[in-house]
C-alpha cells in the first residue's frame, strides 16, 4: 500500500477546503417553515383554520401569478430558475476566507511541483463546475489569456442566471398581491349583488379577502425572500469566482504565493482577509 506524503495530505486536504462550501444551509428551510407555522398558530388561536382555505382563491392567486409572471419572462425561463430558487434556500455559499486559504495552498503546491500535481484533485473539485473547469484548465498548462476568458465568460453567464432568478421572484412578489386584489374585487362584486341576503354578506366578504391574505404571504414570505437570497448569493458567489480566477491565473504564471496572498487580499473584506506567511 502507497504511503500518503505530506504534500499529497496537504494538498487534498486544501481542494476540500476550497470545495467546502456547497454545504447544506437548513437555516432557509427552518426560517420558511417557522414563519408560515407562526402564521398558521396565529389563525388556529383566533379562530377556525379552515375558515381561512379556499382553494379557487388559492389556485386564482397562485395560477394568476405564474401566468403572469410567464407574460413578463418565458415559461422556460421560469422553470430553468427553479434550481437556482431551491439552492438559495438549502444550500450555503463559501466563506471567502476559506476559499483564499485554500487557493494559497493550491498555488503553493503548484509551484512547488507544477499544475500536474493537481491532476489527483480535481474529481473533489467537481461539486463546483467553476471551480472544477479553472483548475482542469491549469493542469493542462492552459496560458493565462484563455483561462482569463474562459473563466470570465463563465462567471458572467453565471452571474446573469442567478440575476434572472432574482428578477422572476421579484417580479412575482409584485404580481401576488395584486392577482389577489383582483380576487378581493371580484369577491366583493359577487358580494355586492347579493345584498337582498343580509346572513351571506359577512361571510362573502370574508371569501373575497382570503385573496389578498394568499397574495400578500407569498409575496413576503416566500418570493420576495427568496429573490433577496439569490442576490445575496449572486454577490457572495462573485467574489468566489473572483478568487478562484485570481488564484488560477496565479498558478499557470507559478507565480510566488507571496504576491497571489496579497492580491486575493484585495478582494477580500478586511475582517477576513488572510495571512498565509505569517
Amino acid at each position: 500500500m502507497a504511503v500518503e506524503t505530506e504534500s499529497n495530505r496537504r494538498l487534498r486536504d486544501s481542494a476540500r477546503t476550497v470545495r467546502a462550501g456547497a454545504a447544506a444551509d437548513p437555516l432557509g428551510p427552518i426560517a420558511l417553515i417557522g414563519a408560515v407555522a407562526l402564521v398558521a398558530l396565529a389563525i388556529s388561536l383566533g379562530g377556525s383554520p379552515l375558515a381561512f382555505f379556499h382553494f379557487p382563491s388559492f389556485l386564482m392567486v397562485v395560477g394568476g401569478t405564474f401566468a403572469v409572471t410567464c407574460v413578463s419572462f418565458s415559461a422556460g425561463e421560469v422553470i430553468r430558475a427553479h434550481p437556482t430558487m431551491v439552492g438559495a434556500l438549502t444550500t450555503a455559499t463559501p466563506e471567502p476566507m476559506d476559499a483564499a486559504r485554500g487557493m494559497m495552498t493550491l498555488a503553493d503546491m503548484v509551484r512547488r511541483h507544477g499544475p500536474l500535481a493537481l491532476q489527483d484533485q480535481l474529481p473533489q473539485f467537481k461539486s463546483d463546475p467553476f471551480l472544477h473547469r479553472a483548475m482542469s484548465l491549469v493542469v493542462d498548462a492552459a496560458p493565462q489569456d484563455e483561462i482569463e476568458a474562459v473563466m470570465a465568460a463563465d462567471a458572467d453567464a453565471s452571474a446573469q442566471r442567478m440575476q434572472r432568478s432574482a428578477s422572476i421572484l421579484r417580479r412575482a412578489a409584485e404580481v401576488a398581491p395584486a392577482m389577489g386584489l383582483i380576487g378581493t374585487l371580484i369577491g366583493l362584486v359577487q358580494m355586492l349583488g347579493s345584498l337582498d341576503e343580509p346572513s351571506k354578506i359577512g361571510p362573502a366578504m370574508a371569501l373575497a379577502l382570503l385573496t389578498t391574505l394568499y397574495g400578500a404571504l407569498l409575496a413576503n414570505i416566500v418570493f420576495g425572500p427568496l429573490a433577496a437570497k439569490i442576490e445575496r448569493n449572486a454577490s457572495a458567489e462573485a467574489v468566489l469566482r473572483q478568487i478562484y480566477l485570481i488564484g488560477a491565473v496565479s498558478m499557470a504564471r507559478q507565480e510566488n504565493p507571496r504576491r497571489l496572498e496579497i492580491l486575493l487580499n484585495s478582494v477580500l473584506p478586511p475582517w477576513q482577509q488572510i495571512r498565509f506567511f505569517g
